[in-house]
């Protein structure tokens, strides 16, 4: 038996080969380290004792196969009969189990984005004032509705970008150093709140978006004040670029890491941005509900800011380190588990400061 390792950063021969015969077995090349064996091509290397040993297995099979006359390939192998179903994605093989808990927990995080809620609460802030419960749910529900669709485009552009890059390992060490450069910088506003480098919307962009939010206010119709929102809206996601530029590069390249079909990417980028855009309608619920005045303060928005600092931190790490990793479950949960444990004892500690302070 020989087996054949092809290197693919430093050689196009080896790239079209990989692609040849990812697309001869109706795959697409599109991550390392891939293992073609006995028509199965499978993405991702854990350790000798599970991927190796899943390996080797398949390849005793294969030879059985051949001394009996039988076609290399057409025994089930252990993905194939290892698959369960997910709503709204369909069916997963075991080892992607963890890909829709892992974009619950990164859109959940990217959700309490201390720059989305900025606007938001300013703008309903200024809705409250007019003591109108149906203006400022149609205004919110737009403007909600609108960032969650240009959020879907950004992360679209992330994921077309690497997808036309393919599988090569730069890339996936530039997204993971990129990923570590901007979760020091957030961990860096929580102790220095906008001082210094900080990727929140910049001062220089507040008044523009002041000036916008009051002029849904003072629109003279409704079709007047439908655009003004949207206007602000795709405004305010232009300004909310750097704040969340993490969150959604991380993402899309693990999707191009993972073997699923262009749909089946697409799918997930929705159910993301479902995630999204939901604790956002929750505040636009609570504030058509109570009519309530609320701004974002700086120890919330600090706190916001160390959350996906970490996350974003650990994330580069493992990109940069061991990205096949983050298709691991218990991997997942370990890296949210310290994010949010670290977080907890910094509201414990900033509320003992407040409390002596006061």
């Amino acid at each position: 038996m020989i087996v054949h390792s092809l290197e693919i950063s430093r050689h196009r021969d080896n790239t079209q080969r990989f692609i040849a015969l990812a697309e001869s077995l109706g795959q697409t090349a599109e991550a390392v380290p891939t293992l073609i064996a006995c028509g199965v091509m499978e993405t991702g290397w854990e350790d000798a004792a599970s991927t190796g040993a899943a390996l080797l297995q398949r390849l005793n099979q294969c030879r059985s196969q051949a001394q009996q006359g039988v076609t290399p390939g057409t025994l089930p192998t252990p993905e194939a009969v290892q698959k369960v179903r997910v709503p709204l994605l369909g069916e997963v093989t075991a080892d992607q189990v963890s890909l829709p808990v892992f974009t619950l927990v990164l859109a959940g995080l990217d959700a309490f984005n201390p720059c989305a809620f900025f606007v938001l609460l300013f703008l309903l802030s200024l809705l409250a004032h007019q003591k109108d419960r149906r203006r400022m749910a149609l205004i919110g529900g737009i403007f909600v509705l609108t960032s969650g669709l240009m959020y879907f485009a950004f992360m679209a552009a992330w994921l077309n970008v690497f997808q036309l890059l393919g599988a090569l390992a730069w890339i996936t060490l530039a997204a993971g150093l990129l990923a570590i450069v901007v979760g020091i910088v957030n961990i860096k506003d929580f102790f220095a709140f906008e001082r210094g480098i900080t990727l929140s919307i910049a001062e220089a962009r507040k008044p523009d978006i002041y000036r916008r939010a009051r002029a849904i206010l003072n629109a003279d119709n409704l079709p007047a004040m439908l655009g003004a929102t949207v206007v602000l809206a795709i405004a305010a996601n232009f300004y909310e670029l750097l704040c969340t530029a993490g969150f959604p590069m991380v993402y899309t390249r693990l999707l191009t890491l993972s073997e699923l079909s262009p749909g089946t990417r697409y799918v997930y980028l929705a159910f993301y941005n479902l995630i999204y855009v939901l604790p956002l309608a929750l505040i636009v619920f609570v504030f058509v509900r109570t009519l309530g005045v609320h701004k974002l303060t700086e120890r919330e928005g600090r706190l916001l800011k160390l959350l996906s600092g970490v996350m974003m931190l650990e994330l580069g790490l493992v990109l940069t380190v061991a990205p096949v990793l983050l298709n691991s479950l218990a991997v997942s949960a370990a890296l949210l588990t310290i994010a949010l444990g670290l977080t907890v004892l910094a509201v414990r500690l900033t509320g003992e400061n407040q409390r002596r302070s006061g």
